[in-house]
C-alpha cells in the first residue's frame, strides 16, 4: 500500500486558502537541532529535557478489554435483541507500560521515558506510525491523489477543527471590510462545537437545506443554489463546509454515496474545502429500515446486500475516497471508540495540509497527553519486548527518540493490532443497534394520543355547537400525532419532529411573557423543565440549541428533540425512552396556567428544585462529537 502510483494526479495546491496567520508560520526553532540530538552518545545540555529520574511515575497499568467483548451480528435477528451483560466477554488483558525499555525500534518503543517526554507535534511515534497505516490501508485504502493522505495527532476532534479553522481561517472583525468576512457552509442543524468556535472569528454561517438523506444540492436553499447566488455584499463566498455525513449529529442521517458526490462536485467547482467530521463512522446500520418497517407494520425494504465477511466493506466510504483534488479534511477520534476524556483523535488531509497543521500544533497544545497515547498504544500494539530492564536512560537516544519521525508501520504481534481494533468497533455497533432498536420501538408504541372528541347528530347545521342537555351526542376517539422521526441510520441520535403547534396552549394568550401569547420556543422550554421533574427524571436536547442560526432558531428549532440511546446503560435506556413518552404524553394535558408555572416557577431556570432528590436518566449528552 505504501508504493507510489505515478498514475494518480498529485493533490491540488491549495495554499490560496491558507489563513494570513498560517502563511507566516515559520517551523519550530528546535527542530533545526534534532539532527543533533540523534548523534550517538552526544550529551544533549541544549533541550529543556528533564531527565526520567524525575518522572514520578515507574508504571502505567490497567485493565483493557479483549476485542471480543461484544459480540458482533449485523444481518441476522440477533442484532435486534437486547445484548445481556452474561454474553458480554468480560475477560481483559493486563497492560503494563514500563518506565523504560530496551527496544531500539522507535516504533515499537512504547515507555514512560519517551511518552512522558516532550515530543513530536504530530504525535508519539509507535501510536502515529499505527494510525497512519490503519488510516491509508484500512480506512482510506483507494487513495485518489499521487502518495495518499497523511495524518497528525490531536486532541480530539474539537481540537482538531480548531487548528482546521486557525488554518484556513484569518479573523474577521466588526470594523473590517465586510466583504472579507469568511464562510462555512454547514446543514441547517448541525453540532454545536464547530459553530461555537467559528462566530467568535467573525464567520458567517451559511445553512444549507436539508433532506431525508442529508444536506441538498439542488433547489432552492440548496448547495448550488447558495453558492452561486452569494451576495458578495454580505461577505466572501464561502470556501469551507463543515458536515458530520456518516451518522450525522443531531439528525442521525447517514449521507449516501451518490449524494457525497454531487456535494464533491459542487464544491470542486467553487473551489470549496470539505472539513468532515466522523466521530460515528463505524456506527452504520444497514439492517435499521427493515426493524423500522417491522415495528410500523410497513411493507419490508429488501434486505441490505450480505457482507463478504469484512466489517469495514459495510460502511458507506468517506468524502476522502472521493478526494482527487485534496480539498477533504477528515476528523477522526478516540471518543467513541474507546472514550471521550482520552482527548485523543486524528486529521487525515493532503500532506501539504498536514505539515502546516504541525507547525500550529508545535505552537499550541505540542501534543496529546502521553499518558493517554502510551495507553492506547499498549492496548493497540501490545508492550514492547524486554519491559523488566532496569537500565538507566543515560543517553540522547533514549530521551530524544521520540523526535525521529515514523518511516514503517510497526511490527508488533500483540495488542489488538488492526484485525482486533475491527473487532471491537464491529462489536460496539452491535451494541449501539440493540440500543436503538429498543428505543425507537418504545417511541413508536407512544407517539400517538388518543383525544375524546363528542360527536353530534348531523340535522344540526348551524354554526353553534349544541349542549348536551338539549340534544343527544355520542363520543368519538380520534388520535393526534405527538411526534414523528426516522429511525437513525447511523450515530447514536435520534431526531425528533415534536408538534408543539398542536399543542392545546400553543399560541394561547398569556400576560405572564412580553410577547403576550405562548410560543413554540416557550412550550419547548416547559418540556425539557417538565420531563426533568421527578415524575420523569429525563434531560433531553432541545432542537434549538443545534440551529444553525437564530432565524431558524426561532422559526423552527423549537419543533425538534435529540435522543441519545448511547448515555445510559441498557436498562436505564429502556426506562429512560418510557420515561420520556410518557411525559410528553402527560404534558399535552397542560393548560397554559400549568405551562406559566413551569416557566416562572422555581424550575424557571432549567433545573427543577427537586432535581437533586433522584438520578436524571440523561438522554441529552449535549457535547456529542
Amino acid at each position: 500500500m505504501e508504493s507510489i502510483n505515478d498514475e494518480k494526479p498529485l493533490p491540488l495546491d491549495l495554499t490560496r486558502h491558507y489563513s494570513v496567520v498560517t502563511k507566516r508560520r515559520l517551523p519550530s526553532a528546535i527542530k533545526d537541532a534534532y539532527k543533533y540530538f540523534l548523534i550517538p552518545g552526544i550529551m544533549n545540555v541544549a533541550g529543556g529535557l528533564p531527565n526520567v529520574q524525575f518522572f514520578p511515575f515507574d508504571t502505567l497499568e490497567a485493565q483493557a478489554a479483549k476485542p471480543e467483548r461484544f459480540p458482533p451480528s449485523l444481518n441476522d435477528s440477533e442484532a435486534a435483541k437486547p445484548v445481556s451483560s452474561s454474553s458480554l466477554d468480560l475477560s481483559a488483558n493486563h497492560v503494563t507500560i514500563p518506565k523504560e525499555t530496551t527496544e531500539t525500534d522507535l516504533l515499537k518503543k512504547i515507555d514512560l521515558a519517551s511518552a512522558l517526554q516532550y515530543g513530536l507535534a504530530a504525535g508519539y511515534p509507535p501510536l502515529l506510525s499505527w494510525v497512519r497505516q490503519f488510516t491509508r490501508e484500512y480506512l482510506h485504502p483507494n487513495w485518489p491523489y499521487r502518495n495518499g493522505p497523511e495524518v497528525i495527532l490531536t486532541c480530539g476532534s474539537t481540537d482538531g477543527f480548531s487548528k482546521v479553522l486557525n488554518l484556513l481561517v484569518t479573523p474577521w472583525r466588526d470594523t473590517d471590510d465586510i466583504r472579507e468576512r469568511p464562510g462555512l457552509l454547514c446543514e441547517e442543524f448541525v453540532y454545536t462545537n464547530p459553530t461555537a468556535q467559528a462566530l467568535p472569528q467573525g464567520v458567517q454561517l451559511a445553512p444549507v437545506k436539508t433532506d431525508d438523506v442529508g444536506m441538498a444540492v439542488k433547489g432552492p436553499g440548496g448547495l448550488e443554489d447558495i453558492l452561486s447566488n452569494w451576495d458578495h455584499s454580505k461577505g466572501k463566498r464561502p470556501n469551507l463546509l463543515y458536515t458530520v455525513a456518516l451518522g450525522h449529529n443531531p439528525t442521525g442521517i447517514l449521507l449516501p454515496l451518490e449524494r457525497k458526490k454531487e456535494i464533491y462536485a459542487v464544491c470542486k467547482k467553487y473551489d470549496v474545502i470539505i472539513i468532515e467530521d466522523e466521530p460515528y463512522w463505524y456506527l452504520q446500520f444497514p439492517t435499521v429500515p427493515i426493524e423500522e418497517a417491522k415495528s410500523r407494520g410497513q411493507p419490508l425494504p429488501p434486505p441490505a446486500p450480505l457482507e463478504d465477511g469484512s466489517f469495514l466493506d459495510s460502511l458507506l466510504p468517506s468524502f476522502t475516497s472521493l478526494d482527487t483534488d485534496g480539498r477533504v479534511i477528515r476528523l477522526d477520534t478516540f471518543s467513541k471508540t474507546v472514550a471521550p476524556g482520552c482527548r485523543l483523535g486524528w486529521i487525515t488531509a493532503q500532506p501539504a495540509f498536514i505539515e502546516r497543521l504541525e507547525r500550529i500544533t508545535e505552537a499550541s497544545t505540542q501534543q496529546p497527553s502521553g499518558f493517554v497515547q502510551s495507553l492506547i498504544s499498549s492496548l493497540l500494539m501490545g508492550p514492547s519486548p524486554d519491559p523488566s530492564s532496569s537500565l538507566p536512560v543515560s543517553s540522547s537516544t533514549s530521551l530524544l527518540s521520540l523526535f525521529s519521525k515514523p518511516l514503517a508501520p510497526p511490527l508488533s504481534s500483540t495488542g489488538w493490532q488492526f484485525t482486533g481494533f475491527t473487532r471491537w468497533l464491529y462489536g460496539l455497533r452491535t451494541a449501539y443497534l440493540s440500543r436503538l432498536i429498543t428505543t425507537c420501538r418504545i417511541l413508536d408504541s407512544g407517539s400517538e394520543l388518543p383525544i375524546i372528541v363528542p360527536s353530534y347528530p348531523h340535522h344540526h347545521t348551524n354554526n353553534r355547537r349544541p349542549s348536551s342537555s338539549t340534544v343527544d351526542c355520542w363520543t368519538r376517539i380520534s388520535k393526534t400525532r405527538l411526534y414523528s422521526f426516522q429511525w437513525p441510520r447511523a450515530g447514536m441520535f435520534i431526531w425528533l419532529r415534536v408538534y408543539l403547534e398542536r399543542h392545546p396552549a400553543f399560541l394561547r394568550s398569556s400576560t405572564k411573557f412580553p410577547c403576550g401569547k405562548i410560543t413554540g420556543s416557550l412550550l419547548s422550554k416547559a418540556m425539557l423543565i417538565y420531563l426533568t421533574g421527578p415524575e420523569y427524571r429525563v434531560l433531553v436536547g432541545l432542537g434549538s440549541m443545534f440551529a444553525a442560526t437564530e432565524e431558524i432558531r426561532e422559526q423552527r428549532g423549537w419543533g425538534y428533540v435529540r435522543l441519545c440511546f448511547g448515555a445510559e446503560s441498557e436498562e436505564r435506556n429502556k426506562i429512560a425512552a418510557e420515561k420520556f413518552v410518557e411525559g410528553v404524553r402527560a404534558f399535552w394535558g397542560l393548560g397554559v396556567e400549568d405551562v406559566e408555572e413551569l416557566l416562572l416557577g422555581p424550575g424557571a431556570n432549567g433545573t427543577t428544585t427537586t432535581q437533586v432528590e433522584g438520578d436524571i436518566f440523561n438522554m441529552g449528552v449535549y457535547m456529542g462529537c
